[in-house]
């Protein structure tokens, strides 16, 4: 990865070398984000992917300093392609709330609430003006499904600094997703 991310220089890294150098990431990362059922069916891995390619295509501005500031961006531009694919089928205009589905056990399990989903958005949001270090941890722990141990080797600090991190992050979105937040 040394020559997509010199170290010390942020670069605009051109998207097509990190989508080919990192594409078996991202598929798993898409992978990961839909096998928490918060996608419609419609939706599959490599639809996502593709979808996330197009939306850092056409955000030429953007720049990237190593692999886990991309990873992260990519994990929040996923999320936000899931949460408007579900919104979408929600939409009563779009019909949405009327569609026909397989009925499979696990799909009834954990069954997509796009009110929750959006509140979490809002509430990752929120977490990222007030302290967006958090907000990548959470990124990098939740939605691309990374250790600790690879965060910590990712920001360059100790593994207990990330625990500590993502406690923090938890404690934060857990308040704000009950109303707890005092102002």
């Amino acid at each position: 990865m040394a020559q997509i991310f010199p170290a010390a220089t942020a670069v605009r890294a051109d998207t097509d070398v990190l989508f080919s150098a990192l594409y078996a990431e991202l598929h798993r990362l898409a992978k990961r984000q839909l096998a928490r059922q918060w996608t419609p069916a419609r939706l599959g891995v490599t639809t996502l992917l593709h979808e996330a390619y197009l939306n850092l295509a056409k955000n030429a501005d953007v720049s990237f300093s190593d692999r886990a500031h991309f990873m992260a961006y990519a994990a929040r531009v996923m999320r936000g392609l899931i949460i408007d694919h579900a919104r979408a089928r929600s939409s009563a205009k779009s019909g949405g709330r009327f569609h026909i589905t397989v009925l499979t056990m696990d799909r009834l399990q954990n069954p997509i609430d796009t009110a929750e989903l959006t509140r979490i958005s809002d509430a990752l949001e929120e977490l990222a003006a007030i302290e967006p270090e958090l907000a990548t941890i959470v990124d990098l722990r939740f939605f691309c499904g990374f250790s600790f141990s690879e965060i910590a080797a990712m920001r360059t600090i100790s593994e207990r600094t990330v625990q500590r991190k993502w406690e923090k992050a938890r404690i934060y979105l857990h308040r704000s997703l009950n109303g707890d937040l005092r102002t």
